[in-house]
């Protein structure tokens, strides 16, 4: 189950001290009931550190300090503080939104954010859906004592690995170090109109699966609707294409310079971050290397579960190269579903042949994988990708090649579902 780091205290002391002859936002303040008094004192004194070296304060941190001035009728220091929010991130509408309920409170009761009589109900709407996501990812952050079950196993050379939890509107960072993962840090994010599970061009959602960021595109060769740059995908990728899913283009970018940030689902697919969360993602960005995980929701397991896993994993695929190296059809054949489709659209009967033909050789074979990745796919409990180099010698001549599979689970036994080269 998705398990966070949330300490929390009773909702009644901090309902008791809400004012209510002049009544804050009822939607926040119901936030923060169930929050508690996450970041209480760290936030303040991360915001004055950030203070002391001159850097932005936190966007998401010091708005969590107004909802919380806001709760305890403190509005003086809740509109300080959205102001030093304004002064940081002039574009940012949200802040402007709550600002002005604070200047209303004043006057008159205002039990609903954005209380402007004459404002749009759609972006009223989106600036509350905005409000609660950025609000409840404080609240619900992930554990550092547990890790995300989709990444098994990363190359050496993989410093970083992104995952994109769309429920939760949260793009979070992992560092990679000696096979081990540590979160690092995460970024508000914006998915798609329509949400999830993409399946053709146009259809304004975000897709769900494991990709690589492929490319860089500088601020400079863009449109200012990408805001400071664009970090392109390789969607679709093969289980895509398999699945006969179209379109291209989807990308992690930043927002127009009007604008601080996107409501949670406004883009047309794409993953959309903060100018300024933009290029801080990019200095963890190895073209070509760093992979993207983008799920409805990241699950987070334990430190042993995730190496009892991760060991069956390895031990699968180590199965698979054994009965490679035995030069045995029937053996090789048994790591096949019947439902395999190779890179070439093949079902197993017109494929296997050619491995057959591999399998007739009078030497024996010495078969490594090396630099081998690992990832539970998003939305398939029972499918796991595995990317490696294939390194074969037989005799005195060798040869490597870099290969993907996908495994699916059949009954109790792990089958390739689909091989390719890459």
């Amino acid at each position: 189950m998705f398990r966070f780091a949330t300490r929390k205290r009773s909702t009644r002391n901090l309902v008791g001290r809400i004012l209510f002859p002049a009544p804050v936002l009822a939607l926040l303040v119901l936030l923060l009931a169930a929050s508690g008094d996450l970041y209480a004192s760290a936030s303040l004194v991360n915001q004055h550190a950030l203070a002391q070296e001159g850097r932005k304060p936190d966007p998401d941190a010091l708005l969590i300090e107004v909802y919380k001035d806001m709760a305890a009728n403190h509005l003086r220091e809740a509109l300080q503080k959205t102001d030093r929010l304004i002064e940081a991130y002039p574009n940012f509408h949200l802040a402007h939104l709550i600002r002005g309920d604070l200047l209303m409170m004043h006057g008159r009761p205002v039990t609903t954010l954005g209380a402007a009589s004459n404002a749009p109900a759609d972006k009223l709407k989106d600036f509350r859906d905005e409000a609660m996501v950025r609000l409840r990812s404080l609240r619900e952050r992930p554990d550092p004592d547990l890790v995300p079950n989709s990444v098994l196993m990363l190359r050496d050379d993989q410093s970083y690995v992104l995952l994109a939890d769309t429920k939760q509107s949260r793009l979070y960072v992992y560092q990679h170090d000696n096979g081990q993962l540590k979160f690092v840090t995460d970024y508000y994010i914006t998915q798609g109109k329509l949400g999830i599970n993409k399946v053709k061009e146009g259809d304004q959602k975000t897709p769900i699966g494991v990709y690589y960021i492929t490319s860089r595109l500088p601020k400079a060769k863009l449109p200012d609707f990408y805001g400071a740059g664009a970090l392109p995908i390789n969607y679709p990728n093969e289980w895509d294409k398999l699945n006969g899913r179209s379109g291209s283009g989807i990308w992690l970018h930043g927002t127009p310079s009007d604008s601080f940030s996107r409501p949670p689902l406004a883009s047309d697919g794409c993953v959309v971050l903060t100018n300024p969360d933009l290029e801080k993602l990019s200095l963890s960005v190895e073209i070509g290397k760093t992979p993207i995980v983008i799920s409805d929701q990241v699950e987070f397991i334990s430190r042993g579960k995730w190496d009892a896993e991760r060991n069956a994993s390895a031990q699968m695929m180590d199965g698979w190269r054994r009965d490679l190296e035995s030069m045995d059809s029937e053996r090789v054949l048994n790591n096949y579903s019947k439902k395999f489709k190779s890179n070439l659209g093949e079902d197993l009967l017109r494929w296997f042949p050619k491995y057959r033909i591999f399998l007739q050789g009078k030497v024996r074979p010495a078969i490594k994988l090396r630099d081998m990745t690992l990832f539970r796919y998003p939305g398939r409990d029972e499918m796991v990708v595995s990317t490696f180099t294939q390194e074969t010698v037989i005799g005195k001549s060798k040869a490597a090649i870099r290969k993907r599979q996908y495994w699916a689970k059949e009954g109790a036994q792990w089958k390739i579902i689909y091989e390719g080269t890459l």
